[in-house]
């Protein structure tokens, strides 16, 4: 991860008494806060929620000895180690066993037990500068939340709040009513567990070079040419499917999975937005003739250099598209659109 600046101040640091909307303003740095503690959007929400009231219920102890949003990152800290209690750890599909057969059993597992994705604007402060708002966004990357929920929630906090806050360890250390001592420990086995993950950081903004390869993803996907899209991919890229344990890796198992009977998501409709620090689509099949493209996935591309390492599709569009402002329907396409090439062998369910 990139290194954070020194702690500066933010909008609404400077009050010697807080007000309702002082504490709004830093919503979003809480939100991406919580979200890294608790691995969910929803979740994140629901604790930032209970930060502002609990904030609210103690402005007469605002002594301002710290900035404001110091002060609610202490409580939005304990608000998630609260929740962490007696939870199930959250995980990827890619976690929990090696990639499926193609004709296998697909298991279905509730939300709870699933890594989430979240949009960036949601847990990305708008006051943040540059440097600042790097570290952040590289700090909801799926990959670096999925691997911060193998740490227990002392350490995850603790690293949390020093390597992605910039806060010194005595400041972690009076935060969680513990010692210095007790602090660089926690974070010494923190790294050594984060080291066994794959962290390889990309790019945010994307790099010129990765901004081409998203295009002609979409190019690719909405003519639903599989033969040009699998050539964008890694030779070891993943495909999951959350909330399916399902999970494929290579190009000739997602290749055919792509090509399953009917090929349902040939004519699919793409509509941008971002996620986790990655470009993101909600994806839109097509109903029966003149009928609107319905919501099936929202898709979180994961990117290296040069390919397309990684395509989560996150099927759960009731709660995912109004949380990331996306269309409840998109409108049949005019008559005359761009023909989509043919499928292939058949297949379990298609993309």
């Amino acid at each position: 991860m990139a290194d954070l600046p020194p702690p500066r101040k933010h909008a609404g640091d400077d009050v010697a008494s807080p007000t309702a909307r002082h504490l709004e303003e830093h919503r979003a740095a809480l939100t991406g806060h919580c979200y890294r503690m608790l691995g969910s959007a929803a979740e994140a929400d629901d604790a930032v929620q209970e930060t502002m009231v609990r904030a609210w219920r103690s402005l007469g102890s605002f002594e301002g000895r710290a900035s404001l949003r110091t002060w609610l990152y202490r409580i939005a800290t304990h608000v998630c180690l609260d929740a962490l209690n007696e939870r199930t750890r959250r995980a990827r599909p890619m976690e929990l066993g090696p990639p499926n057969a193609i004709d296998g059993p697909i298991t279905t597992l509730p939300s709870y037990r699933w890594v989430e994705p979240i949009p960036d604007v949601r847990a990305l402060p708008a006051d943040a500068d540059p440097a600042e708002l790097l570290a952040l966004r590289q700090s909801i990357r799926l990959a670096f939340v999925a691997a911060l929920q193998h740490l227990p929630p002392r350490q995850r906090a603790v690293l949390l709040l020093t390597e992605v806050l910039g806060w010194p360890a005595a400041e972690v250390a009076e935060t969680l009513d513990t010692s210095v001592a007790s602090v660089n420990s926690a974070l010494q086995r923190a790294r050594a567990t984060l080291a066994t993950r794959d962290l390889t950081e990309t790019r945010a903004p994307l790099s010129d070079a990765q901004s081409v390869l998203v295009d002609r993803y979409v190019d690719a996907f909405q003519r639903y040419d599989v033969t040009a899209l699998t050539k964008l991919l890694h030779e070891d890229a993943t495909m999951s499917m959350p909330p399916y344990a399902l999970w494929l890796r290579g190009h000739e198992p997602i290749r055919y999975w792509l090509l399953g009977p009917g090929a349902p998501c040939r004519g699919s409709r793409l509509v941008p937005t971002a996620a986790c620090g990655a470009p993101a689509f909600g994806q839109y099949r097509p109903g029966g003739p003149g009928e609107s493209h319905k919501p099936w996935a929202l898709i979180v591309l994961e990117l290296s250099d040069t390919h397309i390492v990684a395509m989560n599709y996150f099927l759960d569009t009731e709660t995912l598209f109004p949380l990331f402002g996306l269309p409840p329907e998109l409108p049949p396409e005019p008559q005359g659109g761009p023909s989509q090439p043919q499928g292939g062998p058949s297949q379990p369910q298609g993309g």
